[in-house]
């Protein structure tokens, strides 16, 4: 398979929220690259197309919105 990605993604465990309509829903990032990620959550039902990501070991709030969902997993891209 070729990778078509505009920027290389990094395999990390980090926890982090999902931020929307003041809710906040707990998530693993599964990978990360300066211009998205793929998030595990267990519960997307309620998550809308766009959210903030924050990421709290990083002190970082990122605005996102969702370009894939898998059952368990949402990858997103970084606005």
């Amino acid at each position: 398979m070729v990778e078509t990605r505009v920027a290389p993604r990094y395999l990390v465990r980090k926890p982090a929220k999902i931020e929307f309509g003041g809710h906040k829903i707990d998530c693993t990032i599964r990978d990360l690259s300066t211009t998205g990620a793929a998030l595990e959550v267990f519960n997307q039902a309620t998550i809308p197309a766009k959210f903030t990501l924050i990421m709290p070991e990083d002190g970082l709030k990122l605005p996102c919105h969702v370009v894939r969902r898998t059952e368990f997993r949402i990858g997103v891209a970084f606005d």
